[in-house]
């Protein structure tokens, strides 16, 4: 081959080599530009004809089982995220060739936040939900007949399936009705102002009225004692509700009641120290001082947030960046996202036929109460509320969560800042595990015939048992023959090891076919019956913990700079011994495949530490104490003073706090959580007739 070839060859590998990173750079500047770009300079241009097709009325009755197709959802790789498409930005004109709609700065900055979040898609073909860039945020400022046919030529549109809409203002006078008066058929509404008639529950979001006055406050943390116990700022009251505030504020000097000024008001505003924070001017009642707002919320402990002409109110959210406490006064107000927000958590509700007495019940809450709720507050509005950004994240956070249930967040990731930053439950289960399925009793034994038998018949009458396994770890000694166990109705399957390993109390034996396992020594013969089926049924509903009986904690030694093993019965706990515990049977497959740094080989070295092992393990990924169920303390257990057991060797106590000090060095860390908790049955210890009792033989011994 000539130099003229080799040169021709190399120049156009060259210009492909070129030609290839070009269209990849341009592919991927599109592909940003799709996720990004709100262009207002090319919006297009549509018409709505007079005779176009009106949707339906909302349909009062849907749920997400029968509004939504959910066959359009998960349709990523990962399939653990929905998808959601926003429409074009479009410029419908009417008949007379006039703009039909306005796109206000809320609504541009709610499409932006989709746009930018990680459940957006561009390619309406895999979105699971569409969002109109129809602008209906406030009714007031909307022709009603026109949206519903700009609605209905959505190309998409399928009677609204699967199509959500904003809305913060609803209804007009004089109903002023709580859902935008809209046909929207089957679509979803993320609406403020929501009572609990117009609310469809698990279907539509509750969202909060955003204010443009808390983006000017930012957010304020309450460090000290305010000046107001409460302060009622809002406009539209009805005159009754005036009425009892004006008498309370007369008789209360530390209850505020503000209103709009009479015209000429000539009194001078009380001072506050940065006048751009601040809105409007607002007379007290009946006194006619001046006061700035919002900046006046800084001042008052607790924020009135009573129903008007409409339940929606701007101040909820003003109050929330106030670190002012709402005290929510309408009986069947649908706050923002209650669906898996604790509101009692950071505000106080009271009826609106006891609004008279609010001042002895807001009086009656401690200042440790009052703190919490302050707390709470400030970060439920740090986390969910202060930005439109924000606001829509946690919609459609929301919203992925009813997609995929058994990724759900969990109550605590929603209420507790502490779970803020946790990794969700690994099982992928739900809150609560089916209580059909039951539990199988995995029982090790190495030669006590006698105990073996007994708890096999004890186990055998408790109502959630499914099979009785047997883990004889005796190599040495032939196991009794079937025909020599008590008779019982559950099945009984026997395995005799092939070593005698601590392990192998939790290896996955393709008999357990129920998901918890209570794992149980040979000789723990003192749980009753109800103890036992009443730890199952506490752990359904911690079904990613290990639930049991005996506990145990862990104390740092500041002598020796060690981790030690600490078996006195305390409050505290951070270790539920396996002896006697609930779990599931993932953890199983866990200890056996994935224990870290050889732990499992060195416990069953030195026959010793694998319940500490286990609690390691599990709490290392769920990053949650155990639960211990019941109160009883005593236990025959690894620290019973019995010469037949292996733990009699006065060292075993030495051992099992060496195994917390190599373990924590194994994972970097110390996983084991301290809580001081513990589950016991409804009425335990009440003076209620036994008989009316579910679980009557709980032990304390």
């Amino acid at each position: 081959m000539s130099v003229d070839v080799y040169i021709f060859f190399l120049f156009f590998f060259i210009g492909l080599v070129i030609v290839t990173h070009i269209l990849t750079s341009h592919n991927e500047k599109l592909r940003q530009n799709s996720r990004i770009s709100l262009n207002l300079a090319n919006i297009e241009f549509g018409v709505i004809a007079e005779d176009a097709e009106i949707p339906r009325v909302r349909n009062h009755n849907c749920s997400y089982w029968d509004c939504v197709n959910v066959y359009k959802c998960g349709q990523r790789a990962s399939d653990n995220e929905f998808t959601i498409y926003v429409y074009p930005l479009k410029n419908y004109m009417n008949s007379d060739g006039k703009s039909a709609f306005k796109l206000t700065k809320e609504f541009y900055y709610i499409l932006k936040a989709i746009i930018e979040s990680p459940y957006y898609t561009p390619n309406p073909n895999k979105a699971c939900l569409f969002v109109p860039s129809i602008d209906v945020l406030n009714q007031n400022y909307i022709d009603t007949s026109l949206v519903a046919k700009a609605l209905a030529s959505l190309p998409y549109w399928e009677n609204g399936e699967n199509h959500l809409l904003f809305n913060m203002i609803p209804g007009s006078a004089p109903d002023y009705n709580t859902v935008i008066d809209v046909n929207t058929d089957r679509a979803l509404i993320a609406g403020a102002g929501f009572d609990s008639w117009t609310y469809r529950s698990g279907f539509d979001l509750s969202i909060p009225f955003f204010s443009p006055n808390q983006v000017k406050m930012g957010q304020v943390e309450a460090k000290e004692p305010r000046k107001y116990l409460l302060i009622s700022a809002q406009l539209n009251m009805f005159p009754h509700h005036t009425r009892i505030l004006q008498e309370l504020s007369f008789n209360h000097p530390d209850v505020l009641t503000l209103q709009k000024c009479p015209k000429n008001s000539a009194t001078i505003p009380e001072k506050v120290e940065d006048d751009k924070n601040t809105d409007d001017v607002r007379c007290s009642m009946p006194h006619g001082n001046e006061y700035k707002y919002p900046h006046i919320l800084t001042k008052g402990t607790f924020c009135m947030i009573i129903r008007g002409v409409r339940l929606a109110q701007p101040n909820f959210m003003e109050a929330l960046a106030s670190n002012c406490i709402p005290v929510i006064v309408a009986n069947n107000i649908v706050l923002p996202f209650e669906d898996v927000i604790d509101w009692s958590l950071a505000s106080i509700s009271i009826r609106e036929n006891e609004l008279h007495s609010i001042y002895s019940v807001l009086k009656g809450v401690s200042e440790d109460k009052i703190r919490e709720l302050q707390k709470q507050g400030y970060w439920l509005y740090r986390k969910y509320f202060s930005s439109i950004r924000k606001l829509v994240h946690t919609t459609l956070d929301l919203l992925n969560d009813r997609v995929f249930p058994h990724l759900a967040r969990t109550y605590l990731h929603w209420n507790v800042p502490m779970y803020e930053n946790t990794s969700r439950n690994p099982l992928f289960l739900p809150l609560i595990a089916p209580k059909s399925q039951g539990f199988t009793a995995v029982i090790l034994t190495y030669d006590r015939i006698d105990s073996l038998f007994t708890l096999v018949q004890k186990l055998s009458v408790v109502p959630a048992l499914q099979k009785i396994l047997i883990i004889w770890n005796n190599q040495k000694k032939v196991p009794p023959h079937p025909t020599m166990f008590p008779k019982i109705t559950k099945p009984l399957k026997l395995i005799h090891t092939k070593a005698n390993k601590l392990s192998n109390r939790f290896y996955p034996y393709e008999e357990i076919e129920t998901e918890a396992i209570l794992t149980i020594d040979d000789d723990i013969l003192m749980l009753t019956i109800d103890e036992l089926q009443f730890g199952y049924e506490v752990w359904r509903e911690f079904p990613d913990r290990i639930v049991g009986f005996p506990s145990r904690t862990h104390v740092w030694d500041n002598t020796t700079e060690r981790w030690k093993y600490e078996s006195e019965w305390t409050n505290e706990i951070s270790m539920v011994l396996t002896g006697a515990a609930f779990h599931h049977k993932y953890w199983s497959y866990m200890y056996t495949n994935a224990m870290p740094g050889e732990i499992k080989e060195w416990v069953d070295e030195h026959m010793n530490c694998e319940d500490i092992a286990m609690n390691f393990l599990v709490a290392n990924i769920t990053r949650k104490p155990p639960i211990k169920v019941t109160p009883r303390k005593k236990f025959k257990c690894p620290e019973c003073t019995n010469t037949e057991m292996l733990s009699a060797d006065i060292n075993h106590m030495l051992e099992r706090s060496a195994c917390i000090d190599r373990f924590a060095n194994i994972y970097g860390t110390m996983p084991l959580k301290t809580v001081e908790w513990r589950a016991d049955p409804v009425l335990f210890r009440d003076n209620f007739p036994e008989k009316l009792k579910r679980f009557n033989d709980i032990g304390s011994l």
